[in-house]
């Protein structure tokens, strides 16, 4: 198992690795105990270092009046409350099942707070708070969970950058390691307003946190993960369901088992292709060195005792005599034996 912990001690700004990736489940559970350690085995056999729920209940996170801002096609309930509730039932006994099962699993377990009782209960349980971008300008929930001394990972949707800055000033008054993940609060978000070139901006504002994306496009190639990692994303956090054609809740843009997979698999390759991101000549191109690069060659027969000019050398391959780049060294010297058509030029042959 990957903790956060973990992935945090091996980090590097420096290189493209494979990036952490945090499959959220939220509640796509919906309320089935069954149903949550399913999400939880297929995430882990997906290869999803970490699986994260989400840990709420209507009455504290949304006022009765809470209108909708998702496309209700999918789902159609209209009411953040009616919605809220119809996914809250598991709280602190539910979450330590699911974080036994995680510990079988081989698999990281998270949770994203929404108040503070959660906060409090759920730190017992994992070893980062993740918080979700509609609570990046909630001062004092950001500061609860930061005095518990753990990783924060902030998802950054619908903000001005001033806003980021000013959270960002916070959390590292309490010195908590930090992820910012570049975030779309478009549900599902299309493909136009990805916006994946914010993540260079994050990195170039704040060098000092790890960079991060948190998807809500729909899965298709999973191309969009592949091209955040490449932009720098070293954290990836996508919603994770087991049957992607159900309806409603967060299904329909959510990715599943097999996506992960080729995620997995596709960025595998990917990774190989980036190989080393300093310029040297490899190993393996040693022979092309010796064979696909000139030397200097006899344009004619060069008898013992000539000068040599330019005239009577041109380059040819392989590359085991004087190189051309020594031409005007060679012109002037004297050849010390007879030097036929079509030989390449050494040292030893001049004085």
């Amino acid at each position: 198992m990957t903790t956060f912990k973990t992935f945090l001690e091996h980090y590097s700004p420096k290189k493209i690795s494979t990036p952490y990736v945090i499959a959220e489940a939220g509640v796509n559970h919906e309320g089935s105990m069954d149903l949550a350690k399913r999400l939880i085995d297929e995430a882990a056999e997906g290869g999803a270092h970490a699986i994260k729920f989400q840990t709420y209940k209507a009455e504290t996170i949304a006022s009765k009046h809470s209108p909708y801002y998702w496309d209700i096609t999918k789902e159609p309930t209209r009411s953040q409350f009616e919605l809220f509730k119809k996914y809250d039932s598991f709280w602190k006994s539910e979450y330590e099942q699911l974080a036994r099962h995680c510990e079988t699993a081989g698999i990281a377990f998270m949770s994203t707070a929404f108040d503070a009782e959660s906060a409090y209960f759920l730190n017992d349980l994992m070893d980062v708070y993740k918080i979700s971008s509609s609570d990046l300008t909630n001062t004092p929930f950001i500061e609860l969970q930061c005095s518990f001394g753990k990783p924060i990972i902030l998802s950054t949707g619908a903000a001005y950058k001033w806003e980021v800055m000013e959270a960002v000033e916070t959390i590292e008054k309490y010195g908590n390691p930090l992820c910012l993940m570049h975030c779309v609060l478009n549900y599902p978000t299309p493909d136009a307003n990805a916006h994946l070139g914010m993540i260079k901006d994050l990195i170039s504002s704040f060098p000092q946190v790890i960079p991060g994306y948190s998807d809500h496009t729909l899965p298709y190639d999973m191309h969009t993960l592949e091209v955040a990692t490449l932009l720098g994303a070293a954290v990836l956090e996508k919603h994770f369901t087991h049957d992607k054609t159900l309806p409603g809740n967060d299904h329909y843009h959510a990715m599943d088992k097999e996506d992960l997979k080729h995620f997995f698999k596709r960025f595998a390759r990917t990774r190989e292709l980036l190989g080393s991101f300093e310029m040297t000549a490899l190993p393996d191109e040693a022979p092309a060195r010796a064979n696909a690069r000139r030397s200097l060659v006899a344009q004619t027969t060069i008898p013992k005792g000539t000068i040599i000019e330019e005239k009577h050398l041109t380059w040819k391959r392989p590359a085991s005599g004087v190189s051309p780049k020594f031409i005007k060294d060679v012109i002037g010297k004297t050849s010390l034996t007879d030097i036929q058509e079509d030989d390449v030029i050494y040292w030893n042959l001049l004085s």
